[in-house]
């Protein structure tokens, strides 16, 4: 499943298809982590700004019906730039389907199958080549789960990081 150019235009993340090209000298990019289940909003928050995250990219399909309060989009948008001035992004390119999320979640699937699966359609959607460097350097990727083993949001950093090669990786 592949977006189109107009909706790629309405993604800050998402850029035209042209590679950009890191200087050999560069520094590695920072790229966090961060689940919000089984936490506090006051460990939550208080997380993101220790490690000094610029922006959230929130990579959940359903970002509005979550069990913490503080984590619904409209509310983590507001805190996150009242409390810590981090910016908020919502990037469903980087989620998983409906129909996985449901196959892995719903109907007990194996977490093998389902990382296979996410990681061939993100493959498929060549995330590498449309979200903006820039726009991951510093930023923390946002998911429920509290620890990243077996959550997507791991799975996406480390397939920038296996197509990009300068990626170095905090789990909050």
């Amino acid at each position: 499943m592949r977006h189109t150019r107009s909706e790629e235009a309405k993604s800050p993340m998402l850029r035209n298809r042209a590679r950009q090209v890191t200087p050999l000298t560069a520094r590695p990019m920072k790229v966090f982590t961060i689940g919000f289940t089984k936490t506090s909003a006051e460990s939550f928050f208080n997380r993101l700004q220790k490690a000094g995250v610029k922006r959230v990219i929130d990579v959940r399909l359903n970002n509005v019906s979550q069990l913490a309060g503080f984590a619904k989009k409209d509310d983590l948008r507001y805190f996150l730039k009242a409390i810590g001035g981090i910016a908020y992004t919502h990037e469903p390119m980087l989620a998983p389907t409906q129909e996985m999320l449901d196959a892995y979640k719903k109907d007990g699937g194996d977490w093998a199958d389902y990382e296979r699966r996410f990681l061939a359609l993100i493959a498929e959607r060549r995330i590498e080549d449309i979200v903006q460097r820039t726009a991951v350097d510093g930023a923390c990727l946002l998911c429920s789960e509290d620890k990243p083993a077996q959550c997507h949001r791991r799975l996406v950093v480390e397939y920038l990081q296996r197509k990009w090669g300068d990626i170095e990786v905090a789990h909050l």
